[in-house]
């Protein structure tokens, strides 16, 4: 071959080099982008909001939302799921992440509480006090062993001295959202959930009762050690503490911790 024939093959096999790698580093420039944020259930709209809100103060990046009830978050990420933030809705759930140590405990911190209530469906006739829920049919809670939710909703009717007397009557929910369409849809008398979670179905059901007698509602959030942008994790994490993030946080009836 000729050098003048080579001269002209090397641009083109040049070109077709860099193409390729340009093609090679595409996904690796995207991934770097991308932010995988797995949330409480109970966050579902604000961190929707949210997302959308840092997705446009930073134009390269994307957050891929994940939300269900804490415990099989976690569940997912000890099993090797890619997390770069966790947000749960109790502290038991991460004080198990850091055991762990799917998390970066430095960087966690409770970034907004919240309070329970007992909703009834909307047409419903609201129960005087916690002790009423004897005379119904059904009432839905969060599973204790995997649902915050649940757990608070413990708490609270194992301190009234009902929760036993309640068990045949019991639904359980996979998470606190599910608690809420149960009685959203009437089929179930009565539910316990945040009450956050009530003002989303407002129209079709009610708050008769806020509980007490369980731990604070706190909220921790964490820098997760499973995914690949813990930069990125930390980058949405401050921006949920923001004063943007909190104001929508505050638009959900989140209070700050």
């Amino acid at each position: 071959m000729s050098f003048a024939s080579s001269s002209r093959r090397f641009p083109r096999v040049l070109s077709a080099l860099l193409l390729a790698l340009c093609v090679g580093f595409a996904p690796l420039t995207a991934r770097a982008a991308e932010i995988f944020v797995s949330a409480a259930a109970s966050l579902t709209n604000a961190f929707k909001d949210i997302a959308a809100d840092f997705e446009k103060a930073n134009p390269d990046c994307k957050v891929h939302l994940n939300f269900a009830a804490s415990n099989p978050l976690l569940k997912q990420m000890v099993e090797g799921a890619p997390v770069d933030v966790f947000a749960s809705a109790d502290q038991e759930t991460m004080d198990k992440a850091v055991a762990a140590r799917v998390v970066d405990s430095a960087t966690r911190v409770n970034f907004v509480s919240n309070s329970l209530t007992l909703i009834v469906p909307h047409n419903a006739k609201a129960p005087a006090a916690v002790a009423d829920l004897l005379t119904m049919k059904r009432v839905a809670v969060g599973k204790p062993e995997s649902v915050p939710a649940g757990r608070y909703a413990r708490q609270s009717l194992t301190a009234a001295g009902i929760w036993e007397k309640l068990q045949p009557k019991l639904i359980y929910g996979a998470s606190v959202r599910q608690v809420l369409d149960y009685v959203a849809r009437g089929e179930v008398d009565a539910g316990i959930v945040y009450a956050t979670d009530a003002a989303q179905q407002a129209a079709k059901v009610k708050v008769a009762l806020v509980l007490g007698d369980h731990a604070p509602v706190l909220y921790p959030v964490a820098v997760a050690t499973t995914g690949k942008n813990p930069a990125g994790g930390k980058a949405f994490l401050d921006f949920v503490r923001s004063e943007k993030g909190q104001a929508t946080l505050a638009r959900y009836g989140f209070a700050r911790p």
